[in-house]
């Protein structure tokens, strides 16, 4: 046994150097990889004018960055943060799971233990704690280890849930292109023809939104809830906001790809949503912080999102209901499409840019508790105390996997519709770049007519 140990705990003088060069070349051959794969989809954004897309490419290997420096510093500072003691009393409180007494210990933790030992001397040349009697290190290496490996596993969920975030949005914003490209057909012209008179309460937006429920605050916002779960955004919504926008920026009748906007617009929330502020690293820490044995921190932490998402949707579809209510509360009678009248009074504070950032902590949160449950079963395996009742780890995996769907296919395609109706029409044109081409643009807008301008340009 003693002579299997040693073999466990050479260090690089006793190794191979084949062994050593064919280790870091497959490293380096692996990192070299990733990073060429990341720049030529910088470069594929950069070649299609995807600005949106490129910052938000470079958010998350900012983010990346952020990430592999932690991880330089745990591995750099892991034996001297063991070194700082502190009492046993004191680390035996506040702890994530029960405290299991030493014969247990003993009985299931003897594997363990066994494999932290080799690695800790194959690590750090057999180093032994320097506390005192009494005391214990404030984190062991093998706990910095396993803290080492959930790092990585915010690198790789981080990288893997912004793509699926964006893939959903836009498989939603897809399905619009088929509303859009009938506005060119000769009988969408006829029958929102603008001289055509129609009752108010007859046509299909204000018919959709408006009813007995809609008069009595409470059914209003019961409504709204259910309302978010079938059909958010129906033909009547998007051809409604798009004549308001229409109406609002261009001139009546203009020929305009609404639905391709709406799709960078898109882009543009998902540029902000990808980040991770400092408010977002510190709500990490609080999480880690509060996750007691007894608290259910897990469970409160994966119901908050569900419950920030589904206030989201029903103020997003009240917004749709009140514009509904307004127009007819001013006319009996409208020409054409229901002309809706936009303003910041609709959203929460007056402020459409706080419900972006609270869909922002949602996805943040939501991808932690995913990336945490996937850690917890790769390193203590699905029935660790972490998981001590299975039906609440089934029920909180199915929160994670339903907050994804509701919030990328739903209610981020949603805000991004009804945002961008009266603000940002301006930054509709960032994706070109450089100084060049926006004189360009200016020069031929000047010397075109607009609907050409906003084809070329856009």
């Amino acid at each position: 046994m003693a002579g299997d140990t040693s073999e466990v705990t050479r260090q690089l003088d006793q190794t191979p150097t084949w062994a050593v060069a064919g280790v870091c070349a497959v490293i380096i051959i692996v990192s070299i990889a990733l990073e060429k794969v990341l720049h030529k989809l910088g470069k594929f954004f950069t070649d299609k004018h995807k600005r949106a897309l490129f910052e938000a490419l470079e958010k998350v290997k900012a983010e990346l960055m952020v990430l592999g420096f932690i991880s330089l510093i745990l591995t750099f500072s892991q034996y001297y943060i063991a070194k700082i003691c502190i009492p046993i009393s004191v680390a035996d409180t506040m702890l994530p799971c029960a405290k299991r007494d030493k014969g247990e210990k003993e009985k299931e933790g003897a594997r363990r233990l066994l494999l932290w030992y080799e690695h800790g001397r194959m690590l750090a040349g057999a180093k032994e704690s320097s506390c005192e009697k009494g005391k214990v290190p404030i984190i062991t290496v093998d706990g910095l280890h396993q803290l080492h490996i959930l790092i990585f596993f915010l690198a790789v969920l981080h990288v893997v849930y912004s793509a699926a975030t964006m893939a959903l949005g836009r498989l939603k914003t897809r399905g619009w292109k088929q509303w859009e490209e009938e506005t060119s057909s000769h009988d969408y012209e006829f029958s929102n023809d603008p001289s055509r008179f129609r009752l108010t309460h007859e046509t299909s937006f204000v018919r959709a939104h408006t009813s007995f429920w809609t008069r009595i605050p409470f059914f209003f916002y019961i409504g709204c809830f259910f309302r978010q779960f079938f059909r958010s955004v129906s033909k009547s919504d998007y051809m409604t906001l798009r004549n308001g926008f229409i109406n609002l920026h261009l001139a009546p009748g203009t020929k305009f790809n609404f639905q391709k906007y709406i799709k960078r617009s898109l882009e543009d929330d998902f540029q902000v949503v990808v980040g991770v502020s400092p408010v977002l690293w510190a709500s990490f820490v609080i999480f880690l912080l509060l996750n007691v044995n007894g608290w259910q921190a897990m469970l409160w932490a994966s119901v908050m999102p569900l419950v920030v998402l589904l206030a989201i949707g029903t103020q997003l579809q009240a917004i749709l209901t009140k514009m509904a209510l307004e127009i007819t509360e001013r006319h009996a009678v409208v020409q054409g499409i229901p002309l809706v009248q936009a303003s910041d009074k609709y959203f929460w504070f007056s402020r459409p840019r706080l419900i972006l950032h609270l869909i922002h902590f949602v996805l943040f949160q939501n991808a932690f508790q995913i990336t945490y449950f996937l850690w917890i079963w790769y390193e203590y395996n699905i029935n660790s105390c972490f998981h001590d009742n299975m039906k609440l780890v089934i029920l909180k995996l199915v929160i994670g996997v339903g907050v994804l769907i509701l919030c990328s296919y739903i209610t981020l395609p949603l805000y991004a519709l009804l945002s961008q109706v009266w603000h940002q029409f301006r930054t509709s044109f960032s994706h070109i770049a450089s100084e060049t081409s926006i004189i360009l643009m200016i020069i031929y807008c000047f010397s075109h007519p607009i609907s050409s301008c906003l084809h070329k340009f856009y």
